[in-house]
């Protein structure tokens, strides 16, 4: 149930943080959750962080605040809801992806996440009264829609899920470390977004410290292969 709970508000603090900063920054604010992960493992574990997941929580951490702030102590450089949206995505990420952990090992991922997002649907329709709101079916919601649910939400996840079973979790969440970059350059490039340099700065830091876990577990993984 909290898994599901997880799922459901990830998806509507992700779309919630685009609507008041802009993909490449909900994004790359999302792609803190890693590093919540990691210190949420190193409490209920009870031990220190390595030194280098020392590093990859402080840069993390850096790296939030100079996106949000510019670097200014007296004000956010984005919309206080842009950002506790941002956080907030990222802290549901955490949610859904530690606490369904066991059930996909016992049902497989297909299912879990199938059932978890037909449940979440349903259940998010009742709460927000989804048929009150009136839907115009133009040619651009339908491209857009079928962005969101088929390329977004069910090529994405297959094609990650696929490529994990191939070349291992470690791998695949290293590569999916793209997705931010991707996501800055197409806001650029496609939505016109305007990026400051200490955006970028920002970002570059919250890259790092995910690229810096994914490394430490790759390494891990290989030690024990050897």
């Amino acid at each position: 149930m909290f898994a599901i709970i997880g799922l459901l508000m990830n998806q509507y603090a992700y779309l919630m943080a685009i609507h008041d900063t802009n993909a490449g920054t909900a994004t790359v604010l999302q792609y803190v959750a890693p590093i919540i992960i990691l210190a949420y493992v190193s409490l209920k574990n009870k031990q220190l962080p390595t030194l280098s997941e020392f590093v990859a929580i402080l840069f993390a951490i850096l790296g939030t605040f100079i996106i949000a702030t510019h670097g200014h102590f007296d004000g956010l450089a984005m919309t206080p809801k842009g950002f506790f949206w941002g956080l907030f995505s990222a802290i549901t990420y955490s949610f859904y992806i530690v606490l369904p952990a066991k059930l996909i090992r016992e049902f497989g991922s297909f299912t879990v996440i199938g059932l978890g997002m037909l449940m979440g649907c349903v259940v998010f329709s009742i709460v927000t009264r989804s048929w009150q709101y009136p839907l115009v079916l133009t040619l651009g919601n339908w491209l857009a829609l079928f962005g969101i649910i088929i390329i977004g939400t069910v090529f994405a996840y297959t094609f990650f899920l696929k490529g994990t079973t191939i070349i291992g979790a470690v791998k695949g969440s290293l590569l999916a470390a793209i997705e931010p970059v991707s996501s800055v350059f197409f806001s650029v490039t496609i939505m016109q977004e305007i990026f400051y340099p200490m955006d970028f700065v920002g970002m570059i830091f919250i890259i790092v410290a995910v690229l810096t876990v994914s490394l430490r577990d790759l390494i891990a993984v290989r030690k024990q292969l050897h």
